[in-house]
């Protein structure tokens, strides 16, 4: 018998230090080139959203990608793509950790609301505890001292 997955995953991830280095008029062309990091891996991303200190994926990963190492090479390459492509960006990078959040398929219509909703979901409430607020949902257990970078 073959293998069949659906492995749909609300990525979320931010700059080194949360340092508000995404700028609107580039972050499109940075969520196409990380669709083409996916599509490379197998994948597609369904949807992106952020702000300028941080982004959120939404994407079918392909069962031969570990999260792990897609998630490497999406940052890395994404990274690489900022300092070849947006003068003024050298001071660019990620922070060293992310969120990998499974997503159902009946739950996708939500989560790329979620993502839409960026902009006004962060009138009230920062990247940090957004971040805390999706551990807490997910029961996932963490110490704060080691969550930022």
């Amino acid at each position: 018998m073959s293998s069949f997955t659906c492995l749909n995953y609300h990525l979320v991830f931010s700059t080194k230090h949360r340092q508000p280095f995404i700028a609107e008029v580039w972050q499109q062309r940075l969520f196409d080139y990380i669709g083409g990091i996916v599509r490379q891996q197998g994948g597609v991303l369904l949807a992106a959203g952020g702000m300028p200190d941080h982004i959120h994926l939404l994407a079918k990963i392909s069962k031969s990608v570990a999260i792990a190492d897609g998630m490497r090479d999406i940052k890395a390459n994404s990274s690489k793509w900022v300092h070849d492509e947006i003068p003024g960006q050298a001071s660019f990078a990620w922070q060293s950790g992310y969120g990998a959040f499974t997503v159902s398929y009946s739950g996708l219509d939500s989560a790329r609301r979620y993502l839409a909703g960026q902009k006004e979901h962060h009138r009230v409430r920062t990247f940090q505890e957004e971040f805390l607020e999706l551990l807490r949902r997910h029961e996932i257990e963490f110490d704060e001292r080691y969550l930022w970078d």
